[in-house]
């Protein structure tokens, strides 16, 4: 990512507060800048980004394999699995595609489930995670990333949307549904090329296996793409508003997990699931998804 976007901060609660909580044992805070070019924030760097990782969203991962000799074909398919009409003009796949950009590039890992794609092939209407991928670790283990996504014209309306979207996601409804899905398509065996590895995977996503065991490695990416009106005001990459960024974020940070703690109570073994709040600011939601939108429009004419 750093040949992407410009890394601001990458770091646990315990290691940015003095003060310790071991509630924030499993909590961590990364966030990117997109910079600037001639006078003006890089609307065109960013959208390139956006449509680099558009088909790690939005095909299968056969349909990848397949098609890895002709990017342009690729682009194009992609591009007919968003669906604009329900989106209707808010950026919420727009939202996906970052976080499946960030998690390939950032985390290394696996989208055993392209979610754009997924949506547009399935009579599935029950909404599961934003993202779905693995992380596989050299010794044979792995952890599991169910991601959440919102875009919002604040970052406080997005923290309050995420808070409501994660407590759901880490119900035990939620988290066997979405294990469900990982499990019914073809993905995860195209993905983990080791068979004994993917017979272990195999085995902690099946309904017969407790949730309790899964929590442990369980992570919860959670990306807040959001309107910045300090990111609007500037002009160029100063160390003004990079420090001033990183002390938003990481007030904003404490008050997220601060205030998901107190909503998550009730959530067993809660503890043991780590979140990585996830912040990007942007100068202009309308002017991002406008520039999205009509990219993809083009994709979708040939």
């Amino acid at each position: 990512m750093k040949d992407k976007f410009i890394l601001l901060i990458d770091d646990s609660l315990l290691n940015l507060f003095q003060e310790q909580d071991e509630q924030d044992q499993n909590k961590h805070l990364l966030s990117f800048l997109n910079g600037f070019e001639s006078g003006d924030w890089r609307y065109a760097h960013f959208n390139n980004f956006i449509f680099d990782n558009l088909c790690e969203a939005g095909l299968s991962a056969e349909e990848r394999v397949k098609l890895a000799v002709n990017p342009y074909s690729a682009m194009v398919k992609a591009a007919k699995n968003l669906r604009f009409s329900q989106d209707k003009g808010q950026g919420s796949e727009l939202a996906e595609i970052l976080l499946y950009g960030i998690m390939r590039h950032h985390y290394g890992a696996l989208p055993v489930v392209p979610k754009i794609y997924y949506k547009q092939n399935t009579q599935d209407n029950a909404k599961g995670a934003d993202s779905v991928h693995i992380v596989l670790e050299e010794d044979g283990r792995f952890s599991l990333w169910y991601g959440e996504t919102k875009f919002y014209n604040n970052l406080v309306s997005a923290m309050n949307s995420a808070i409501s979207s994660v407590k759901d996601a880490i119900t035990d409804s939620k988290l066997r549904k979405d294990n469900g899905i990982v499990t019914s398509m073809k993905d995860l065996e195209i993905l983990v090329e080791d068979k004994e590895q993917l017979e272990k995977i195999k085995a902690m996503l099946s309904s017969n296996m407790s949730l309790d065991t899964l929590k442990p490695i369980l992570h919860i990416p959670i990306l807040l793409l959001h309107e910045c009106e300090v990111t609007a005001q500037q002009k160029q990459m100063l160390q003004t508003y990079s420090d001033s960024m990183r002390e938003e974020y990481q007030s904003a940070a404490k008050k997220f997990f601060e205030k998901l703690n107190k909503e998550c109570t009730d959530v067993h073994l809660y503890s043991q699931i780590r979140f990585h709040l996830i912040l990007f600011p942007v100068p202009s939601k309308e002017k991002v998804v406008k520039r999205f939108i009509e990219q993809a429009k083009a994709f979708r004419i040939n």
